[in-house]
């Protein structure tokens, strides 16, 4: 899953870009409200993380931007300000969650996740497809009720597919959600990333639509 962090605080950015990478994350960290807005809209993400109190252009700036052009991204807004009137216009505004500084990254996380499975109309916090079962809190996969152990990008591929049943996802939208600006992306990376969900899971758990992407099957 990709993720976009915009925090002008280089201390608190480092911490939670870090964080969030080590939790699994591919993220892209900007600084300012304007390279916000640039982000949004050359580059699809599934979750924003955005700080209020942003140069150049506010967080609620931000914020109308992309829903005035109807973008259903999540968006978590993160502020110094602790008080009801900051939390009700961020969220009048279109925000889907707030939460105020200092906060546990732990809870950040959580949060993520909540708001990823609203995103993709699961409820339920694990996903699960025929005998295999993903938790992204725990962040673990098992099949036949067995532990299988996966690299963080086969982990991502496998929960994308698996909340996406039913729907060909191209190798460019599953490239997007597993790398950020900075990491350098092989020609066959989502080949060889599949390739060993196969051996891992099944040789039938994900089928090859030439020239289109990838799809697990829904279930009947």
């Amino acid at each position: 899953m990709r993720i976009l962090l915009v925090e002008d605080d280089k201390a608190l950015g480092h911490g939670i870009h870090l964080g969030l990478k080590q939790a699994g994350y591919a993220v892209d960290w900007v600084q300012d409200g304007l390279m916000a807005e640039t982000a949004i809209d050359t580059q699809d993400y599934d979750v924003a993380v955005l700080d209020i109190n942003l140069p150049k252009k506010s967080g609620l700036e931000v914020l109308d931007h992309v829903r005035g052009e109807n973008k259903p991204l999540p968006i978590l807004l993160l502020t110094a300000k602790d008080t009801i009137n900051d939390r009700i216009v961020g969220l009048d505004r279109g925000a889907d969650d707030y939460m105020v500084k200092p906060f546990d990254l732990d809870e950040l996380t959580a949060r993520i996740r909540a708001l990823l499975r609203r995103s993709s109309g699961r409820s339920m916090p694990v996903v699960k497809y025929r005998d295999i079962t993903l938790d992204p809190a725990s962040y673990t996969v098992t099949k036949d009720h067995a532990i299988v152990e996966l690299s963080t990008r086969e982990f991502a591929i496998l929960q994308l597919l698996m909340e996406n049943a039913g729907r060909v996802l191209s190798r460019n939208r599953l490239e997007e959600s597993l790398y950020s600006w900075k990491d350098e992306i092989e020609s066959n990376a989502v080949e060889v990333h599949i390739h060993r969900l196969r051996k891992k899971l099944g040789a039938e758990l994900v089928r090859t639509i030439r020239g289109v992407g990838y799809i697990m099957d829904k279930e009947q």
